[in-house]
């Protein structure tokens, strides 16, 4: 569970997302962070015990800076309004596949996946869900998966018009063929943050997600 001054931190944050607010509160936000790297910590080494691939990594290897990166955007507002951590092999840097969680009042939840992955290793995922459909697809459409994350999130951003090079329109797979991400989340309420059984949650979800971060690795590693 998170601190109840952890998600006040949070709301004060998306009203005052400026440096001379986030300077004043930088112990505030200091005790946040400690206390969500805290949280990842318990969610990792639960994870670890479910996924071996998990095996080794560092909480500190999971969570993301709370500064944006605002070079090439238009919303120039420093700080990201959440926290959030990736548990992949590798850490949060790594191409493979793996789960997320974020915490944001009113925008929690937990995903996973494999967002915008490079030509080459979109490549490889491709032609694994070409050559083993049938399995690929009972993983997204099993009952427990569908209950827990519905379908694969399909935003045009995500979705090609058009067969990607080397696949028919006739391909059985070409629904899934034609994504550029292979993506599923499902949200968490505010109440569930500072539930004693947010970890249970977090952990049961991932479970649920595990097949299918496992067959997208599985592509990507050949």
């Amino acid at each position: 569970m998170l601190q109840a001054t952890t998600i006040k931190f949070l709301k004060d944050l998306s009203k005052n997302n400026n440096r001379e607010w986030f300077e004043k509160n930088r112990k505030v936000y200091e005790a946040a962070k400690a206390d969500y790297l805290e949280l990842v910590g318990k969610i990792l080494t639960e994870l670890q015990k479910k996924d071996a691939s998990l095996e080794g990594l560092e909480p500190k290897q999971c969570i993301f800076r709370i500064n944006r990166d605002v070079r090439f955007s238009k919303d120039k507002s420093p700080y990201k309004l959440n926290m959030g951590a990736s548990f992949s092999k590798g850490g949060k840097k790594s191409p493979s596949a793996g789960y997320y969680f974020q915490c944001q009042p009113g925008n929690s939840f937990i995903a996973g996946g494999l967002w915008m992955p490079m030509a080459p290793e979109l490549k490889k995922v491709r032609q694994e869900i070409d050559y083993s459909h049938d399995e690929f697809d009972r993983i997204v459409t099993n009952k427990k998966f569908v209950a827990q994350f519905g379908e694969l999130e399909r935003p045009k951003e995500y979705v090609l018009s058009r067969p990607p090079k080397g696949y028919e329109d006739t391909n059985p797979a070409i629904e899934y063929l034609k994504l550029k991400s292979f993506i599923v989340s499902s949200d968490f309420a505010d109440a569930d943050l500072t539930s004693k059984d947010l970890v249970k949650k977090v952990v049961a979800a991932c479970e649920t997600m595990k097949p299918f971060i496992d067959f997208l690795n599985r592509g990507l590693e050949g």
